[in-house]
């Protein structure tokens, strides 16, 4: 595990299109999860102790930010010959364990982590309406790969402010976590 930081939020970079297979296996696109207010896409994975530490809390957050107009997909980029725990196969029950609301799909080739710069687990990356980048932070702070729980999420808190402005946070937290696992 090599512990990676995400970079500053590129303001206003509009979303990448994607077409990938979910874990209910049907083809799901950027079109098919644009919120209404808002739109999330993270980078995650079934193994890395970061995204264990808060998968629950994120998954409660988004069945939250369902009401305010957000929609939201989880992709799996990592190499799956090398790093089994993150096949399709457990991406199944992961996401049945943790009650996901949201798609969550495999980036096969890896070329969508690359097309969005993903570069870690969890890797977040928060839209305006208009598809416009306005969040690249944390979920919340981790001390001891614990959650420090004090009022709502950095995300939450953020993602309901792009519900309502259209503009994230001018101060971010870069999210922490385990690097993508790349094909090598």
């Amino acid at each position: 595990m090599s512990l990676t930081e995400t970079p500053i939020c590129n303001f206003g970079e509009k979303a990448k299109n994607f077409t990938l297979f979910s874990t209910e296996n049907k083809k799901v696109s950027l079109e098919d999860i644009e919120g209404k207010n808002g739109t999330l896409i993270m980078f995650i994975c079934n193994h890395c102790p970061y995204v264990k530490a808060v998968i629950s809390n994120i998954a409660n957050d988004i069945k939250d930010l369902e009401s305010a107009g957000i929609k939201a997909v989880a992709i799996m980029s990592n190499d799956v010959k090398n790093y089994p725990d993150d096949s399709l196969e457990n991406m199944i029950g992961f996401s049945k364990i943790h009650n996901f609301s949201f798609p969550y799909l495999i980036d096969q080739t890896q070329n969508i982590a690359k097309q969005y710069g993903a570069v870690c687990t969890p890797d977040f990356f928060g839209y305006n309406n208009n598809l416009e980048l306005q969040y690249r932070g944390r979920f919340r702070e981790l001390k001891n790969l614990k959650p420090v729980v004090k009022g709502d999420s950095d995300l939450k808190v953020a993602m309901k402010l792009i519900a309502k402005t259209g503009k994230g946070p001018e101060k971010q937290i870069p999210s922490m976590g385990c690097n993508i696992k790349w094909f090598k």
